[in-house]
């Protein structure tokens, strides 16, 4: 049976699965994903194409620059950090022995992907290649020409693989002393075991070191090879076993079937129905990008942890990592507060494992599967557990939570990228409410201060103030007043670096004083991180997401509040982009000064609610989706942080979105779909109708909420949960007086 009709026959079978999502066009939500929208970057880095089932730990895929890349370099068996590294690499040859390589890499043609399954026809050697993974284990299908005797390449790259019979066994060593396992078998029996090296070939059924190769030799008339294979963190025997538990035969179609289901499963929890299918195919690929991590560790029961190098029971709760919490706090979190509560309240838990397992017990701010590597700035983890309590999933030890938070926030330096104790930096923001920038030509001599990440004064203090108020809201839920009120008066240090002259957050010097001369646009160093952080002062001008009532208040009232929103929509960059982004490579997807690419700005275009004016909001949404986010090889701005930016996507289709996670609301924007669904863990839905929805009709004209007037763009996550029905008219002109009365604004930490 060829390649195409195998492909076919796994089509049809997913389909019959799933025919009732399919609402009568043959296609069901993964149908509609695309992992190449977005593989080729405006700038820095591109998406991936990645194969995998969601949140599990074995994830691929072809390992290539981006998709320009006419190569690819060899065949993936495990992504081990989130679009960065991975380990072990398979290489099917055929040809003369003394030729092989520890990694080939091949010319390609008719590449086929999708979140479950990849096929590739390597074109030199005329090899074709189909692969489908489950969550610890994969198969590969390898279809090999008769023209020359039959090899599989094994490559470890740092660490050692043994052979016995058709099994080989081995480990990669990673950073930190981690190390992720193999266990590999054909189906085919080797006609001779050799090892290599980028300058040897000899007969060995071992290797170590860098680059340990083995090679697999078939023979001649070899039509097919099959391969299966297992991953583990623990062992090369809980590998096997992890094979064993989840691929029973060398079937890529069965396990892709498989696979299809999960992911139908996944997506389905919401369903949407709308104008076009480059909407749909927008929406659910941004979903499927929100599973690609955490992954889960878990392994029968067990899981290694690179907190204390142990491994540990997992008691009946899953543990996950690989998570950069400065890019998925904001939006990517809080939706799996709504679709996956259970996988949220793991995910919490599973830092709190990694906070326990440490000295410190500092909660994490970028856990990896080689540990915490503490980058960007802030301790953003504390937003995910405030969250979690406000919204009512508190399946965890919340005290704990909140004193794993506190120490994070208090006891480690709030330099950004590091994970040294406190130092003077801190005590000086404990004292002044602020972190002190360098005045020009002052040198560092704080030794926590990262030399090329600096101080990012503004960012640090803004994100410090707003993790306060985080810090003060699970304080109350635990009914320690006293803790609450010190961090609510904490959550306003934003006040103390605000020039009410410029109307912009702008450093100041150890001794009170704004640095001057200053620009906002190119404000000194690379990605501003003297006074910023990857992004400049127009976008940082708005990062108070817990309390926008009181930056309308400082801005001069919501007269001036939409002006300064307005203008920064508008603002030229002020020199050349060559200039600009040379500078300032992560602040892309400009609208003028406005950064769609860069996770900072992903609220921004919602404050107009807070300012009485939310039909700007809609109009903003509609052009920021129509703009950036499209079903093409570029349809996503700037980097892809594992659900980050996709998780903002995904809520403004649907119509709203988490402007502040830790406040239990959401801010209407403008839905890009006719009906969504959101299919609730309980059995209860909550309904999104938009009522003449069009690419001209974005405004909203009137509202309701289960059957009562709603006259307000925000409404509340007990209204979700609870199940509900939220219904929008939609017109082609802003009606100017909906969601503008008093009481319409969303809530803020000044008025709650």
């Amino acid at each position: 049976m060829n390649r195409i009709n195998k492909t076919v026959i796994l089509l049809g079978a997913g389909l019959l699965t799933a025919c009732s999502q399919s609402h009568n066009t043959g296609k069901t939500p993964v149908d509609y994903v695309s992992p190449y929208v977005g593989n080729i970057s405006h700038l820095l880095v591109p998406t991936f194409p990645t194969v995998h089932l969601p949140n599990s730990m074995l994830r691929v895929y072809p390992e290539r620059a981006d998709y320009t890349s006419d190569k690819i370099n060899g065949l993936p068996l495990i992504v081990t950090n989130h679009r960065e590294k991975s380990a072990f690499n398979l290489t099917p040859y055929q040809g003369d022995k003394c030729s092989m390589k520890p990694v080939t890499a091949y010319t390609y043609d008719n590449e086929e992907l999708r979140p479950y399954y990849y096929s590739v026809y390597l074109d030199e050697p005329e090899i074709g290649v189909r692969f489908a993974p489950s969550h610890q284990s994969a198969v590969y299908e390898l279809d090999m020409n008769d023209s020359a005797p039959a090899s599989l390449v094994i490559n470890s790259r740092r660490g050692a693989l043994r052979a016995e019979g058709n099994s080989v066994k081995g480990y990669q060593e990673l950073d930190n002393n981690v190390k992720v396992y193999l266990y590999l078998e054909t189906q085919q029996t080797p006609q001779e075991i050799l090892a290599v090296t980028p300058d040897s070939i000899w007969a060995s059924s071992s290797a170590s070191g860098h680059n340990a190769c083995l090679s697999l030799n078939y023979g001649e008339n070899v039509p097919e090879l099959n391969v299966r294979y297992g991953v583990s963190f623990i062992s090369e025997e809980q590998a096997e076993k992890n094979l064993r538990r989840e691929i029973s035969n060398y079937d890529v179609d069965s396990v892709a079937a498989a696979g299809r289901n999960v992911w139908n499963e996944a997506l389905g929890k919401i369903e949407v129905e709308g104008m076009n299918d480059d909407d749909k195919t927008v929406f659910y690929t941004s979903l499927y990008r929100t599973y690609e991590r955490p992954v889960c560790l878990s392994e029968d029961g067990r899981y290694f942890s690179a907190s204390d190098g142990q491994v540990h029971d997992d008691n009946g709760k899953a543990f996950y990592t690989d998570d950069w919490i400065w890019d998925t706090y904001r939006a990517t979190h809080p939706l799996r507060v709504i679709i996956e509560p259970e996988l949220e309240t793991n995910i919490i838990n599973s830092y709190l494992r990694m906070a326990s397992q440490t000295d410190s017990l500092w909660m994490p701010t970028f856990p990896e599967i080689t540990g915490d590597t503490r980058r960007m700035n802030s301790n953003h983890g504390v937003a995910t557990v405030a969250d979690a309590c406000a919204k009512g999933l508190t399946d965890f030890d919340v005290a704990l939570a909140y004193e794993a938070c506190r120490r994070g926030i208090e006891d480690k330096t709030l330099a950004p990228w590091s994970g040294k104790p406190a130092g003077e930096l801190d005590a000086f923001f404990k004292e002044h409410g602020y972190i002190p920038a360098l005045a020009p030509g002052e040198k560092e001599t704080v030794p926590e201060v990262n030399s090329w990440e600096k101080r990012q004064p503004i960012a640090v203090t803004l994100g410090t103030s707003y993790d306060q108020w985080c810090l003060s809201r699970i304080a109350e839920y635990l009914g320690d007043s006293v803790a609450a009120d010190k961090y609510l008066q904490a959550s306003y240090n934003y006040r103390n670096v605000f020039n009410p002259e410029t109307k912009f957050f702008h450093p100041k010097d150890k001794n009170g004083k704004f640095i001057t001369p200053f620009d906002y646009n190119l404000p000194g160093g690379p990605g501003a991180r003297d006074s910023y952080g990857e992004n400049n002062g127009w976008v940082y001008r708005w990062d108070v997401p817990h309390n926008i009532a009181d930056l309308v208040d400082m801005m001069g009232g919501a007269d001036e509040f939409n002006k300064e929103l307005n203008r920064m929509f508008n603002e030229p960059l002020g020199r050349s982009k060559f200039d600009f982004y040379a500078v300032m490579p992560d602040h892309t997807g400009n609208v003028g000064q406005f950064s769609m690419a860069n996770e900072p700005s992903l609220h921004i275009p919602y404050l107009y609610n807070y300012s009485g004016q939310p039909w700007m909001t809609q109009k903003r949404i509609r052009q920021l989706l129509r703009q950036w986010f499209r079903n093409d090889l570029m349809g996503v701005p700037g980097d892809e942080d594992g659900g980050g930016m996709s998780a903002f996507v995904a809520f403004s289709m649907l119509g709203f979105y988490p402007v502040t996670p830790g406040m239990p609301v959401y801010n209407i924007g403008s839905p890009k779909f006719e009906h969504a669904v959101i299919n609730l863990p309980d059995g209860k839905t909550f309904e999104i109708v938009a009522e003449n929805c069009s690419d001209d009709n974005k405004y909203i004209q009137k509202a309701t909420l289960n059957g009562q007037e709603w006259n307000k763009p925000w409404f509340a996550h007990e209204d979700l949960i609870n199940g509900g029905k939220l219904v929008l008219v939609m017109g082609d002109k802003a009606n100017k007086e909906w969601g503008t009365g008093v009481g319409a604004f969303p809530p803020s930490a000044s008025n709650i």
